[in-house]
């Protein structure tokens, strides 16, 4: 299996420097996006091809990433009307960094296996600076020896990668990560609103958890910007409810419990009633300062 020619298609806060990190490694990228101003301004920072159809790309590439928004645009790019299905060559791997549901997975995984490709679904964590700073981590499901295949990839702009088993094992260990980070966020929006509340020096108050068993990347990443009150950065609230639907729908499948993660999803819509569907996730502690 041959990874030197890479298509990457969507370039959005995620996948411009994923695919910029893949073409400073000297890997032959060529790009597509919806919007194909975007793929101009990525040309215009990196050196690569910019293509103007899937079908372009899937001809040009022998490994094909995704970073879009949900199952709807995978399944479009991989087997839409004007879809890379019947331009892929032979072998060829697909590895899919959206969140999506598993079952989607499983599907596209079987669909490419009969045209002798192969699909990696591959979720990411880090958010947008872990993506530019190349320090994301990659849970993905699917063909080992594919998954292997791609090892220098995803070193391009990983920290940690790991192959978690058959198809769709990689978007329910992204469930997973979703599910504690909610948790997370909520008891730290909780902690810091009692702190004020308390009339305690919040930014003080954190300065010393964040030094004991309290820590967590949340609690050192977001809480100046939730001291502030700025939530105009990160990963949104509406893309967290679409990856939470996805963990409370397998979970009533499989009969596991997420009474936290079920309150949370409840709060976040809140927020967005607030007009804070594209806040960063911390914008829980909004809620509670009403």
């Amino acid at each position: 299996m041959k990874t030197d020619k890479i298509g990457f298609i969507g370039l959005g806060v995620m996948g411009s420097p994923m695919a910029g990190h893949l073409s400073k490694k000297n890997f032959q990228v060529s790009v597509f996006n919806r919007t194909h101003k975007k793929s101009v301004i990525w040309h215009s920072k990196y050196k690569g091809k910019i293509c103007s159809s899937l079908s372009d790309i899937a001809n040009s590439s022998n490994v094909i990433i995704l970073c879009v928004g949900n199952d709807k645009d995978v399944k479009g790019i991989i087997n839409g009307k004007l879809g890379i299905i019947d331009s892929l060559k032979p072998g060829s791997i697909i590895i899919d960094h959206t969140t999506t549901s598993a079952e989607l997975a499983k599907e596209m995984n079987e669909l490419l296996l009969s045209k002798n490709c192969f699909f990696i679904d591959a979720p990411i964590s880090g958010g947008q600076l872990g993506a530019e700073s190349g320090a994301l981590s990659v849970m993905a499901g699917g063909d080992k020896k594919a998954f292997e295949t791609c090892n220098k990839i995803f070193e391009s702009y990983s920290k940690s990668y790991k192959f978690m088993g058959s198809s769709g094992s990689g978007q329910l260990t992204k469930m997973v990560n979703q599910i504690c980070i909610a948790g997370l966020i909520q008891a730290l929006a909780e902690g810091m609103y009692f702190s004020s509340k308390a009339g305690l020096n919040t930014a003080d108050v954190m300065d010393v958890i964040t030094k004991g068993a309290a820590q967590s990347w949340q609690m050192e990443n977001r809480y100046k910007t939730m001291l502030a009150g700025e939530y105009e950065h990160g990963f949104a609230v509406e893309w967290m409810r679409k990856d939470l639907s996805f963990a409370l729908k397998e979970a009533k499948n499989n009969g596991s419990a997420l009474p936290v993660a079920q309150l949370v999803d409840q709060y976040y819509a809140e927020v967005e009633g607030l007009g804070g569907g594209r806040w960063d996730t911390s914008s829980l502690l909004a809620r509670l300062q009403i």
